[in-house]
């Protein structure tokens, strides 16, 4: 009987290595960039939204914005003090834990914590988003939609009828509840109503300078530190290394 080619054995040598490529590139980006600028932030991000920090990095084309898997970066920086690349640089690369990021940047530090306390937009939630308040819609007439979308509008749970040409609410429909995870369904609906709910914001959490070390920000960053916070704004780790 002949020998099946899936029986073939390949040797380790031969397999791909992107990843590993990929994550040198990262370490070695990261320790360039800190011969370049001054100051090193690390940041979380609420309500994460690639478009938004598209956005963000055209507004910060003078320093340097840094995602990618939080080992990583703690091993570009230096993960204790016998191999970090600066004088307490371990400092800041044991605060790497959960979604975060680095931005390196010379603008002066009050300036950029200003800047990261006021910077607020407002965006859609997503499913599991806690609502921010009631959204109730009365019967009657619902003028904004066309009738092509009724039986989507049905699909998403919403009591309509079309009555010549026009979509109906039979009765009384409340969206969602304050203080209650959206549902997908409810997250569809109050996208095609145009109500924002989230908001994409950066919050950091402490600082490198370079010849002064580290230093925590902790009381800086936010005015409504506790406001909702969606677990589904997450990027995955392969997502946030196409970012770099």
């Amino acid at each position: 009987m002949p020998k099946s080619k899936r029986d073939k054995k390949v040797s380790l040598t031969k397999t791909n290595k992107k990843g590993l490529v990929l994550k040198q590139k990262i370490i070695e980006e990261i320790r360039s960039s800190l011969s370049k600028y001054e100051h090193v932030f690390l940041f979380t991000v609420d309500n994460m939204r690639n478009t938004k920090l598209k956005d963000l990095r055209n507004d910060w084309k003078d320093s340097r914005f840094f995602f990618g898997k939080n080992k990583v970066m703690a091993i570009a920086l230096g993960r204790s003090k016998s191999d970090e690349v600066e004088d307490q640089l371990n400092m800041l690369s044991k605060k790497l834990k959960g979604q975060c990021g680095l931005l390196m940047t010379n603008r002066n530090v009050p300036d950029v914590l200003q800047w990261f306390k006021d910077f607020r937009e407002t965006e859609y939630a997503r499913s599991g988003f806690v609502a921010t308040h009631d959204v109730i819609l009365p019967a009657g007439p619902l003028q904004d939609f066309s009738h092509t979308i009724e039986p989507h509008l049905r699909r998403l749970g919403l009591p309509t009828s079309l009555e010549r040409g026009v979509i109906h609410l039979i009765k009384e429909y409340q969206v969602c509840k304050e203080g209650s995870p959206l549902t997908p369904e409810q997250a569809s609906i109050l996208k095609l109503l145009g109500i924002q709910m989230a908001k994409f914001k950066v919050v950091i959490k402490c600082h490198w300078t370079k010849g002064k070390g580290f230093h925590k920000d902790l009381d800086v960053p936010s005015d409504d530190e506790g406001e909702n916070e969606n677990e589904n704004n997450i990027l995955d780790d392969e997502e946030m290394e196409d970012e770099t």
